[in-house]
């Protein structure tokens, strides 16, 4: 079967992460990607295909990939990608919706729209791409279903799972009619794994209607250090376990997502002309000890507060004329 290899280590180590970003770009139709900053990189990529089905086995460090609206539109080729970790964790997002998926689960989403995916520590996965209107003439409708988490429960999602990885494995001894053969396999499971996410749109509308009011508290009350899931369930009248039920399908948890719009804030901040010091930002947005806030931010945008600022200002310094 045809294969495309790419692999960081056939260049200098200085050369990496240029190399790295152009292959993701050629290979994805103009995938934007990016290091969180880092400098120390390697990556490597086998694709292989299965009729009109894409598989690719991804091993890289911790990385980023876009696509903006302009990239989106001016694709020449619209798939649903999967991306099913064997190792580390993935986040899917798009239509506004945030997934993240560990070994044993996958999440698929739409390469003619926007979206970003987030790696955030060395990775190893299967990212399978299938043609979207491959699954648009069964009737499916798309949109509430991508950026979602399947297969952790089992059922079809699991059997879609285990037959990515199965065809993925065995691929290079097959002769054309069977990967072609292989690859409807894993549309079918990929349209049934679809089909009963959608059959749970309904029984799901009570957990995402209490998701959106606890989002709602956490913007309204973002700078309360004291906002914690004890705090969420005493001003929503509701048990921790109802929260956590909320959020089972983001894998950062109630707590998580806390941290997480803590952090953009501040982010968001620090990127604005004001004169309010780095500290007075993080009190400002709840964090009560300083230590863990320029941790927390350096582990999720690859440098510490301060010098992302800088760093940020800097950037656009130059690219002001």
């Amino acid at each position: 079967m045809p294969t495309v290899m790419m692999n960081t280590d056939e260049v200098a180590p200085r050369e990496r992460v240029p190399f790295w970003s152009e292959w993701i770009s050629r290979l994805f139709c103009g995938l934007e990607s990016d290091v969180y900053g880092d400098t120390d990189f390697d990556g490597r990529m086998v694709s292989a295909h299965a009729g009109a089905v894409i598989l690719t086995r991804l091993e890289a460090n911790r990385h980023r990939v876009m696509r903006s609206r302009d990239k989106a539109r001016s694709s020449d080729h619209g798939y649903l990608k999967i991306v099913a970790p064997y190792s580390g964790c993935a986040g899917v997002e798009q239509q506004g919706r945030l997934a993240w998926v560990t070994p044993g689960q996958w999440s698929i989403y739409d390469t003619t729209e926007t979206y970003a995916v987030a790696n955030p520590v060395r990775v190893e996965h299967l990212i399978v791409m299938v043609p979207k209107a491959h699954l648009l003439e069964r009737g499916l409708a798309l949109d509430e279903l991508m950026a979602r988490r399947l297969g952790g429960h089992g059922g079809v999602a699991r059997l879609a799972l285990e037959t990515m990885r199965s065809v993925y494995r065995e691929l290079p001894g097959m002769h054309d009619e069977a990967a072609r053969a292989a690859g409807e396999a894993i549309t079918q499971f990929v349209h049934l794994s679809l089909l009963e996410l959608a059959g749970r749109a309904t029984a799901m509308s009570q957990r995402e209607a209490l998701r959106e009011r606890i989002k709602q508290l956490v913007a309204a009350r973002l700078g309360d250090p004291g906002l914690n899931v004890e705090a969420i369930a005493a001003a929503l009248n509701c048990s921790r376990r109802h929260l956590y039920n909320a959020f089972s399908d983001e894998a950062e948890g109630v707590a998580g997502y806390i941290l997480r719009e803590r952090l953009e804030a501040c982010r968001r901040e620090l990127l604005r002309p004001t004169r309010r010091s780095v500290t007075e930002i993080a009190l400002a947005h709840g964090f009560a000890n300083l230590a863990h806030f320029s941790r927390v931010f350096k582990s999720r945008y690859g440098m510490p507060p301060s010098e992302y600022r800088e760093h940020t200002r800097r950037l656009l310094g130059e690219a002001t004329p």
